[in-house]
This record gives C-alpha cells, sequence and structure tokens, in this order.
C-alpha cells in the first residue's frame, strides 16, 4: 500500500502550523499564505479539522481540463498540475469540496501535491491530525480517522 496523508479531526488544534509549512514549501513568497494548499478551520460549532485534496480516484478537476494539464504523479499518487495548464480555472469550479484554487497574485492553479511524496504539513502537525504513513496510526481512534486517498464515488465519468 502505497503512502497517504491521513486525516484525524478531533486532533487539529488550527494552529495552522500546515498552512505555514505548506506556504515555505509551495509558494514564492511564504508571507502569501493565503492559498496555501491545505487549510486548517475551526467551524461555527467549535470543531476543527484540516482541508485539502482528496487525490479522488476520478477527479473532477482532471476530467474537465480541456488540455490534460493535470496528471497522476505514478510515485505519489497525487494529481499534479503540468505545464500544460492554460489558466482557464475549469477544475476550480469542478472540485466538488473547493481544494484546488486560482492564486491570482502569481496567477497560477494551486492545489496539495503532496510535497512529492514528503508532505510539508504532516511533519509540522505537533498533534498527529496530519500522518503521512502506510495505513491508519493504530493509537488514533479508527472511527474518527479519514484516509485522504481517490474517492470512487466523487465522479465517474459517463460510460461511451
Amino acid at each position: 500500500m502505497a503512502k497517504r496523508l491521513f486525516v484525524t479531526p478531533y486532533r487539529c488544534t488550527d494552529c495552522k502550523n500546515c498552512e505555514v509549512a505548506c506556504s515555505f514549501v509551495h509558494t514564492k513568497d511564504p508571507r502569501h499564505p493565503a492559498l496555501t494548499r491545505v487549510r486548517a478551520y475551526t467551524l461555527k460549532n467549535e470543531v476543527k479539522s484540516v482541508v485539502l485534496c482528496l487525490q479522488c480516484e476520478e477527479a473532477a478537476c482532471q476530467m474537465v481540463c480541456p488540455t490534460g494539464a493535470l496528471e497522476r504523479n505514478p510515485e505519489t499518487g497525487a494529481i499534479e498540475r503540468t505545464d500544460k495548464c492554460i489558466l482557464c480555472k475549469m477544475c476550480t469550479v469542478a472540485c466538488p469540496f473547493g481544494n484546488i484554487h486560482f492564486d491570482e497574485q502569481y496567477e497560477e492553479i494551486v492545489k496539495c501535491d503532496t510535497c512529492g511524496g514528503d508532505p510539508a504539513c504532516a511533519k509540522v502537525c505537533p498533534t498527529g491530525a496530519l500522518v503521512w504513513a502506510d495505513e491508519p496510526i493504530p493509537d488514533h481512534k479508527v472511527e474518527e480517522q479519514v484516509e485522504v486517498k481517490p474517492l470512487p464515488w466523487a465522479m465517474t465519468m459517463p460510460a461511451k
């Protein structure tokens, strides 16, 4: 089994370390974390969680791309943007989870690429809310742990 990002929402404290780490790794200006590829949130009912690309099995972002600019990395399983991107932004509209964005400052599409298989967000998470592992962590409550993996139900291609 390939490594994946696992999110355990109840462990998240909304410290935003993941956002800062992502910003340092991916943005041209680390002081510009607004469109980081991972987001920590506190919802109205005080529930905290981390949200990032789910790397869907049949990804809507990938399906609507007119140039085929979003390709799955065979080593990491992450869907990555290539130089074929024409910035049409169709992928940002298609993602049912809102996890792909257009960075207006640098005019580029941004989404999680798992840092090439070594995600910075998981390295700096002090509570283990984000973990890069082969399988769920045994000491976490498995029923409250969410594996960030391709989701077969996210969107399906119409039959040809």
